[in-house]
């Protein structure tokens, strides 16, 4: 069974590129948003046209972004959406709740700090895992019933 899953969130470290490189020997498929900063906030001006007020540009590139976002979630099996230390990620949380919504499997990423501000989110989730190894060894399981170690 091959295990499609799209990994969401924030994209200020390795993460996704840990748990893509984990499941090298597993039968899973991932896609995400676009991570390059600049072309997910100027795609939306860069395809429709320049905005002069900065609320249209992000509205443009926002609007674009959900075509992608929707797609990849309603698509996939499982979801992993991480929320990192530096921003406050409201798409991430937004994600979060659209894939709980759709009824996927949904994987949610973060350190112990976040477990108070994020527990509606956590109680949505069927895991919650702190590093992105244990998202890869929950692949594992799901795909071939290996547990670590």
């Amino acid at each position: 069974m091959t295990l499609k899953v799209y990994l969401s969130g924030e994209i200020h470290t390795d993460w996704r590129e840990q748990i893509t490189q984990g499941a090298a020997s597993l039968d899973v498929s991932f896609n995400s948003p676009i991570t390059h900063h600049e072309s997910s906030d100027d795609c939306g001006v860069r395809i429709l046209g320049a905005e002069s007020d900065k609320y249209w540009h992000d509205h443009k590139g926002a609007m674009v972004n959900a075509i992608r976002t929707r797609k990849g979630i309603t698509d996939a099996d499982v979801v992993v959406v991480r929320f990192g230390d530096k921003y406050k990620q409201w798409n991430a949380a937004f994600d979060a709740g659209f894939a709980a919504a759709l009824g996927k499997s949904l994987i949610v990423l973060h350190g112990p700090e976040h477990q108070h501000p994020l527990k509606e989110v956590d109680a949505a989730a069927l895991a919650v895992a702190e590093e992105p190894s244990q998202v890869v060894e929950i692949l594992r399981y799901v795909l071939n019933g290996d547990l670590p170690g």
